[in-house]
């Protein structure tokens, strides 16, 4: 069984070490800072096996050459971006199998965020960096609307019970947003009572269920008639389609962060 452990890094990073319970072998996702993989790892005995990567930013990579000097092993990322100590690139419908206890993660690409951008699938978790997050999704620094709606509506095609591992603590933001968009959404007020709570006594709201997000993720949810209803309100357009309307909602949030 698969045993996912957080490391806190930065303001609002999530770490992710990946394991089986009673194995000492874990991979890394994501480390963009090293010392606090380093402590956790000295702290339970681990064993670092491979470290995957999601996207190229300095707060998902920047801890990489650190880690390698002490315990070397192989880099896994997006075939289409440039990470100087990538050992191993790759693309969807690449199976990434760590030593260890056999854990086996697919590959899917999920540009939008950035241009290469990918995401690890695996014994019901998915590890999707900042293309998808609880009640949000990343920027789009790189990709079009048009990329990240299709990475999205490749998520959101997972079972419903696929639980997402995402990069940063934004729950709240992202909720606050979420309840101007569809203030009619009682499971948003209800999800958002409930991080409000969670944050306030310092807890995690990461890992979600996809299928808490397709119930409270406006990204997730382009083709609720009322969302698309409040994105041509408030972008005063007529919105034809799922990705219009992603592609506004979007938008709408940007102009209020």
């Amino acid at each position: 069984m698969m045993e996912v452990r957080s490391i806190h890094a930065f303001d609002d990073n999530y770490i992710w070490l990946l394991g089986c319970q009673g194995h000492p072998e874990v991979a890394i996702v994501d480390p963009g800072d090293a010392e606090p993989v380093i402590e956790r790892i000295k702290q339970e005995g681990l064993k670092p096996v491979a470290i995957l990567i999601t996207h190229h930013h300095g707060d998902h990579t920047g801890g990489i050459a650190e880690l390698l000097a002490r315990y070397p092993m192989p880099v896994y990322g997006p075939a289409k971006e440039k990470i100087r100590q990538l050992s191993d690139p790759l693309s969807e419908g690449d199976v990434v199998e760590l030593p260890g206890c056999g854990l086996r993660l697919e590959v899917l690409d999920t540009p939008g965020h950035t241009r290469g951008h990918i995401c690890y699938l695996g014994h019901g978790a998915l590890f999707c960096g900042d293309t998808l997050f609880a009640a949000g999704c990343g920027r789009l620094f790189e990709g079009s609307p048009e990329q990240m709606h299709a990475s999205l509506e490749k998520i959101r095609a997972l079972p419903d019970q696929t639980l997402i591992y995402c990069a940063h603590e934004y729950t709240e933001a992202n909720l606050r947003f979420a309840a101007v968009a569809e203030p009619e959404n009682a499971q948003i007020s209800a999800r958002l009572e409930e991080v409000i709570h969670l944050r306030q006594r310092g807890q995690d709201t990461v890992p979600s269920l996809l299928k808490r997000e397709k119930q409270t993720n406006p990204f997730l949810r382009s083709e609720e008639a009322s969302l698309k209803q409040a994105a041509a309100a408030w972008s005063g357009q007529a919105l034809n389609s799922p990705a219009e309307v992603f592609a506004v909602v979007r938008r709408w949030k940007d102009a209020l962060d």
